[in-house]
């Protein structure tokens, strides 16, 4: 399910602006933030109630974003990502300097994955950017596979939820680390 190029955009542009927007991938809704944006990752800590140092899983457009984020990508990162993305795998891998440590919860590690929904691929394409989003709810709270769960758990803490239906997996992604010699 695609929404509106427009409603869409003023997503991309609340999220510019510093703003919380929920959004569907195929796992569950995530709660995104400019990840570049430290006033936005702190709405997110604060929105959910979750402990400062658990690090957020960043959202990118496509593997070409891989780079930005991570300061080395191996040959299987390249590989796994360009195999299961879209999809639901988080790579964890070394960050980059500029990775703020509110993303990383302090760690050297970076949490990064490409969504497969079509909304999700939407915005993050017109957002052209990472979104940190971890799922919209509460901390230790049951993760939203709807846009009406986010809308109970989270209210007005949201600026703008895209409903993308119901999410198709329900679980949170696969997480692989790769950030030492062994997977």
């Amino acid at each position: 399910m695609t929404a509106p190029v427009t409603e869409v955009s003023r997503a991309a542009d609340l999220l510019r602006a510093g703003e919380l927007v929920a959004f569907p991938t195929e796992t569950v809704y995530g709660l995104g933030a400019d990840a570049r944006n430290p006033q936005a990752i702190a709405r997110i800590f604060a929105a959910k109630g979750r402990p400062a140092d658990h690090p957020l899983i960043v959202h990118l457009p496509d593997v070409s974003h891989l780079e930005h984020w991570a300061s080395e990508v191996s040959e299987m990162a390249f590989k796994l990502a360009t195999a299961f993305w879209p999809g639901p795998l988080t790579l964890i891998m070394r960050r980059r300097l500029s990775v703020l440590d509110a993303v990383t919860g302090g760690q050297d590690t970076v949490g990064l994955r490409v969504p497969n929904h079509p909304m999700a691929l939407q915005l993050l394409q017109i957002f052209d950017g990472g979104i940190a989003a971890p799922s919209a709810n509460r901390f230790g709270r049951i993760s939203p596979t709807t846009a009406a769960h986010v809308r109970e758990e989270l209210g007005n803490s949201v600026s703008m939820i895209l409903d993308g239906g119901s999410c198709l997996v329900g679980i949170e992604s696969t997480i692989l680390d790769l950030s030492g010699t062994e997977p």
